[in-house]
């Protein structure tokens, strides 16, 4: 099994309209081989920060996670409301 956790922070002012892409791109990558499991938070306390968790059967299918459309499509409409470029890191599971 293979985990990917994202942190991806946007700028205040628009938060909803980052909500709704990464909604979005949380619905479709769900529908990928592989995909175990993809779960999508907003922090409450600053709701200009999200963060997936991301549990993928192999590496493999988290890269070829990285290259489908919708991914694509995702950081090209997101891009400009991103705070800070988003922190991907992987993860193995220790119990």
């Amino acid at each position: 099994m293979h985990y990917v956790l994202a942190r991806i922070t946007v700028k205040p002012e628009v938060a909803e309209l980052a909500k709704g892409i990464l909604v979005d791109l949380a619905t479709k990558s769900r529908q990928e081989p592989g995909c175990m499991g993809y779960e999508l938070y907003q922090q409450a306390e600053a709701p200009h920060v999200f963060q997936t968790v991301e549990q993928w059967q192999a590496k493999a299918d988290a890269d070829a996670h990285m290259a489908t459309l919708h991914v694509g499509a995702a950081i090209a409409a997101a891009g400009p409301l991103f705070a800070a470029a988003p922190e991907i890191v992987a993860y193995s599971r220790l119990i």
